[in-house]
């Protein structure tokens, strides 16, 4: 593959793939915010609107929560995960010196953004074109990606670390439950985010000619 630098003819292309190229996993977070709320907000608000979905279905649906409301999150997975520990399956040994470390360290940041996906609304365009019903839950989780990468990119580029964590249904019921949210709305992803307390780790990447082809040129 060449290494040849391209001329965009936009800058902005080049912008863009460099916040795409830049974006990281931090776990070294802490609850501050290098910009305003209501700029975090626009971020979650335009992914929301203009990410795009397969039909225009438009099933992710998304929860931005900051500070206090933030930790409750947390509180809830902690508590979760002592139930298990209580019944017997997960060693609390484990659980103490590994995984609340890092449930805490989840806790100290700024504000989580929930990502579900409304699979009930689905229900029409499944039944317009049922010889695709079966594909488009995998849309819908498609297009719930592409925000969550989009919302953690951008974050990033306003001077936030962020990571997205995964710890449905284990917290599900009592997400659910704590903000009122409805039953139709499932639980895919969480994306931590906060000002960076430390560097992410080295980024490896597979060979690139095993994973990309060009024909044609």
């Amino acid at each position: 593959m060449g290494s040849v630098q391209p001329e965009y003819k936009n800058q902005a292309t080049a912008t863009l793939l460099e916040l795409v190229k830049s974006r990281r996993s931090y776990y070294g977070l802490k609850a501050e915010s290098p910009v305003s709320d209501d700029v975090i907000e626009s971020i979650v608000r335009d992914s929301v609107l203009h990410v795009p979905s397969s039909f225009n279905t438009q099933t992710s649906r998304v929860v931005l929560l900051l500070k206090e409301e933030h930790q409750k999150v947390w509180d809830i997975a902690i508590q979760a995960m002592e139930g298990l520990v209580a019944a017997g399956h997960v060693p609390k040994e484990q659980f103490e010196t590994s995984t609340k470390p890092k449930l805490n360290s989840f806790r100290a940041a700024y504000g989580t953004v929930l990502f579900f996906v409304d699979f009930d609304s689905l229900a029409p365009i499944k039944e317009k074109f049922a010889l695709y019903a079966d594909k488009f839950n995998p849309f819908a989780l498609e297009s719930n990606a592409m925000s969550q990468f989009l919302v953690w990119t951008a974050l990033e580029s306003e001077g936030f670390g962020a990571n997205l964590q995964h710890y449905s249904p284990l917290i599900d019921e009592q997400i659910t439950k704590t903000w009122d949210l409805p039953a139709s709305w499932k639980l895919d992803a969480q994306l931590v985010f906060g000002t960076p307390t430390a560097e992410p780790g080295e980024k490896a990447f597979a060979p690139i000619e095993d994973r990309f082809k060009v024909f044609g040129k």
